[in-house]
């Protein structure tokens, strides 16, 4: 059986200080997983089991708290070897730890985001999703200017998060998924009168899809109905842009939260929080987003698997 794959993120984050906690916690799945980051660092690492997967440079090491360009290099050799390896069959799917999308770039990578580098590496046509807390939130964009987001409410985008948002929640044990969708505008634009993307474009294309999605809901006023979802009404949030999604998430769930892309043709999780470089290797970043990233890769990999 092939095994989970461990990704290191930048090596001066708290990535690798998690990875640590999360396979000093699970001495038993640490057997089931290969964690992939820059040799000097596996070397000190207590594996507990787990299969170590050298990538980039030898004898480079981090120091915490210190990124650099050297650091996000080694952080996108373990996506890199994740990726691969997953597509040869080694990894049956990849956690990814946190990276800096700045250094990365600094590094020259083309990429917004993790997202779109294993989208690109992979294939299919990626959605950006949170579960894990007590919000489940799918992103029908999310790493674009706010100014472009009206361009992008399209009937197959709309369509594409909607589908993402049923995987999700049956992912996670929900029959018969109740969707709710955010507006754009306040009062999800009040009929009219605050804005007509709702009226014009949202509402109809949620109209049409509701014939697949009985449960689906029109646009909703994004200012209540994180709340409404939260006592029970909604299995699953689609919003329409980044921080319309994940300002509510991280306030809510931002110690448990995991990342998801979807729509890929393999797993990928990730903990919803970055590189904390601030706090790397003074023992207070928690492990509970990263041990959820882990479950959660673990039950979307056994689901596919029954497909």
């Amino acid at each position: 059986m092939s095994s989970l794959a461990l990704t290191c993120g930048d090596p001066a984050g708290i990535g690798p200080e998690v990875i640590g906690s999360w396979l000093a916690a699970h001495p038993h799945e640490a057997r089931e997983v290969a964690v992939l980051g820059p040799r000097r660092w596996l070397d000190g690492l207590a594996l507990h089991g787990a299969q170590p997967v050298p990538a980039g440079e030898p004898q480079f090491i981090a120091k915490l708290g210190e990124p650099s360009v050297e650091g996000a290099r080694a952080a996108l050799a373990a996506m890199e070897r994740a990726a691969a390896g997953t597509l040869s069959g080694e990894f049956s799917g990849v956690v990814t730890g946190p990276v800096s999308k700045s250094w990365l770039q600094k590094a020259g990578y083309p990429f917004p985001g993790q997202t779109e580098f294993f989208a690109d590496r992979w294939g299919g046509e990626p959605t950006m999703a949170f579960c894990g807390g007590r919000l489940r939130v799918v992103l029908l964009t999310w790493h674009i200017p706010l100014r472009e987001v009206p361009n992008q409410l399209t009937e197959p985008n709309i369509a594409r998060a909607v589908l993402a948002a049923d995987e999700l929640a049956r992912a996670e044990g929900v029959a018969r998924p109740r969707i709710g969708v955010c507006g754009l505008n306040p009062h999800a634009g009040e009929g009219g009168m605050l804005g007509t993307e709702e009226r014009d474009i949202i509402d109809p294309a949620l109209d049409r899809l509701r014939t697949t999605f009985p449960a689906l809901s029109r646009s909703e006023p994004s200012d209540t109905i994180f709340g409404r979802s939260l006592r029970g009404e909604f299995d699953v949030i689609v919003a329409l842009y980044h921080d319309q999604g994940l300002a509510p998430l991280k306030t809510i769930d931002f110690d448990e939260a995991v990342n998801v892309t979807l729509g890929l043709k393999h797993v990928r999780t990730s903990p919803d929080h970055g590189t904390a470089f601030g706090i790397a290797g003074k023992g207070v970043a928690s492990p509970r987003s990263f041990a959820n990233a882990v479950t959660v890769a673990r039950r979307l990999i056994k689901l596919r698997s029954r497909q």
